[in-house]
């Protein structure tokens, strides 16, 4: 299914091409030796690599570029010639010039596969960003589960909405965020991606448009292929900015999407944390588009600097739920074993996916939902929380240590919590790097993975799932497959498959 594709305005593009003045990879149109014409098609094909200008974008005609840019139209002309020289444009008479990704380089959409439990004692997992259990607390809520089981038992065990309890405790915590919430306003689903999985199911019908944070998660991304969406991607701001809103209200403009999947807190993959108005902003364009939001909090809970603030959920801002779908899950937060998820809307939307849900799963689990409503009606949520945010600020630190000591050349901005953060390779390939890295013991996702169009080549994610001699021995093996690919040793080869969650 073809992608959709959008135009990019030379008034935009100008402003996109300004952003990337003062970093090392681009410089800017004036004040360097080699020619204009050569800044300009570097500027353009760095803006398509890393996603900032989707692939398929139609361009500015030469004339309309070298007006807003203040250069001549030659300039533009030769640029243009030389990123279709390169596989970044493609053009035909009448019809104008569009972005593209030179032949050869393969969507990431293989199937995930996770790294085998023989492989465990010698390969660093830097696949999946999970960390283990917050124990005491784990064995203590299955403890507790088990003492609740005996009515559940004497029942057929089906609970398609979910287990009243834990509809009620999920209720309560977004009451207590100050988002009032009914149990009728929440299904229990298997983990954040059945959750995602039903809303897609029921939301948005093969060929409809659906919008993404461009880089975005690439399990679901991948969902929504499979499924039939044609994804429509949204740059991100720049570092952990948040969101680019007026990239946003264009999207929901000019392409109509019936549904937006964002990640507001901690995005994954960049961390990126949305602030309160622009959380405000995006729903009233979705609002005003008519797109349903789909809001993923799977990362919501671990706000690992306490000095940061952390803004209303974005259901706040539609606290009936007609317009944003919350999803939230346990699996980052506490354990992903658990496999318990949430989904949060209007009771009428809740009836629908509880009603099409005997077409795919029938319902959760009883035990694992028993044990998550222990935690959330006793101390053990907020003493797991706190173990889990502890564990991973310092699984953070260590990383971002290691990699300033071995890789000093790769740019990343610190989240203020979340699992992930998202580096540039250093004018590198983050695929080959990848590749590499597993040769030597280290498995990590490239970029490529977390877009729609094969953009970000030059980025990798590394969760914050290890620590001390191991984020240290980590962050070497990654530095010696950064020399091997800048030496050349490594041979070309697909992208590998990373599992990633």
């Amino acid at each position: 299914m073809s992608p959709w594709t959008s135009s990019v305005g030379a008034p935009q593009l100008a402003r996109l091409l300004g952003s990337q003045h003062g970093r090392d990879a681009v410089t800017p149109l004036t004040g360097r030796r080699s020619p204009a014409y050569r800044s300009l098609a570097d500027g353009i094909r760095l803006l398509v690599l890393e996603g900032r200008v989707p692939v398929a974008a139609r361009l500015p005609a030469e004339r309309e570029l070298a007006t807003a840019l203040s250069v001549s139209r030659t300039t533009v002309a030769a640029a243009y010639e030389a990123l279709r020289g390169e596989g970044f444009l493609e053009s035909r008479r009448g019809a104008g010039s569009w972005t593209a990704m030179p032949a050869g380089n393969p969507l990431p959409t293989r199937a995930l596969e996770p790294l085998p439990p023989e492989a465990a004692g010698s390969v660093i997992d830097l696949g999946c960003a999970a960390m283990t259990a917050p124990e005491p607390w784990l064995t203590r809520s299955f403890q507790g589960a088990l003492e609740e089981l005996p009515p559940y038992a004497h029942t057929h065990g089906d609970y398609p909405a979910g287990l009243p309890a834990l509809r009620r405790a999920v209720a309560d915590r977004y009451t207590a965020r100050g988002v009032p919430t009914m149990p009728e306003q929440i299904m229990i689903t298997t983990g954040a991606m059945g959750a995602v999985a039903a809303i897609c199911r029921q939301m948005a019908g093969r060929g409809e448009r659906v919008a993404v944070d461009s880089p975005s998660y690439a399990n679901v991304l991948q969902l929504m292929r499979e499924a039939g969406a044609r994804l429509v991607p949204v740059a991100m701001a720049g570092g952990i900015g948040g969101w680019d809103l007026p990239a946003w209200r264009q999207v929901l403009r000019d392409a109509a999407p019936r549904m937006a999947y964002v990640i507001a807190d901690f995005h994954n993959p960049t961390g990126a944390l949305a602030s309160e108005e622009q959380r405000r902003e995006l729903v009233e364009a979705a609002r005003a588009a008519g797109t349903l939001l789909v809001a993923d909090e799977t990362m919501s809970e671990l706000l690992l600097d306490p000095e940061v603030e952390l803004p209303r959920p974005l259901c706040a801002f539609d606290p009936a739920g007609s317009s944003i779908i919350t999803v939230g899950s346990a699996s980052k937060s506490i354990w992903a074993g658990l496999r318990i998820g949430w989904v949060r809307a209007a009771p009428d939307v809740i009836r629908s996916l509880v009603a099409a849900r005997a077409y795919a799963d029938l319902g959760t689990p009883v035990l694992e939902q028993l044990a998550v409503a222990w935690l959330m009606g006793s101390e053990g949520w907020d003493s797991a929380i706190a173990i889990r945010r502890a564990e991973a600020r310092e699984s953070r630190d260590a990383v971002v240590g290691a990699l300033r000591r071995h890789l000093p050349d790769w740019e990343f901005a610190v989240p203020h919590g979340g699992l992930t953060l998202w580096a540039r390779t250093g004018g590198l390939s983050g695929s080959r790097i990848a590749e590499a890295g597993e040769r030597l013991g280290v498995r990590v996702p490239s970029g490529p993975r977390f877009g729609v169009d094969g953009a970000f080549e030059g980025y990798v994610r590394l969760p914050f799932t290890v620590r001390g001699p191991v984020a240290e021995e980590a962050a070497t093996r990654l530095a010696e497959a950064a020399r091997l690919v800048a030496s050349g040793a490594t041979a070309a080869a697909e992208v590998p498959r990373t599992y990633v969650a």
